[in-house]
């Protein structure tokens, strides 16, 4: 049974910076993209970054320059490092595994069950 199992959220002030981990693990055979959402209290779930098994990258506008994510594909690790939080980055972070492989499910997608990111002013 595949998990993904997320670390790293907390309370930081403006300006400072949090690392999120986000490791996958099971019966897995390959992993195509990786990625971070998060969801505001009343918002939508939006897409905060994503990486593909080759290491491309994607950022949404209001994090670019600000975050960066990364993959370990050997340790099925997808990471989120955030430089220069704002209060508006207050939200639960989400962790997505696309078309996870494994030889009994074939391709699925796995969701993370969500870490606390709250920014103070």
């Amino acid at each position: 049974q595949v998990q993904l199992v997320e670390s790293g959220g907390g309370l930081v002030q403006a300006g400072g910076s949090l690392r999120l981990s986000c490791a996958a693990s099971g019966p897995i055979l390959s992993i195509n993209n990786m990625g971070w959402y998060r969801q505001a209290p009343e918002k939508q779930r939006e897409l905060v970054a994503a990486i593909t098994s080759t290491y491309s990258t994607t950022y949404a506008d209001s994090v670019q320059g600000r975050f960066t994510i990364s993959r370990d594909n050997a340790k099925n690790t997808v990471y989120l490092q955030m430089n220069s939080l704002k209060p508006e980055d207050t939200a639960v972070y989400y962790c997505n595994a696309n078309r996870v492989f494994t030889a009994i499910q074939g391709f699925r997608d796995y969701w993370g069950q969500g870490t606390q990111v709250t920014v103070s002013s």
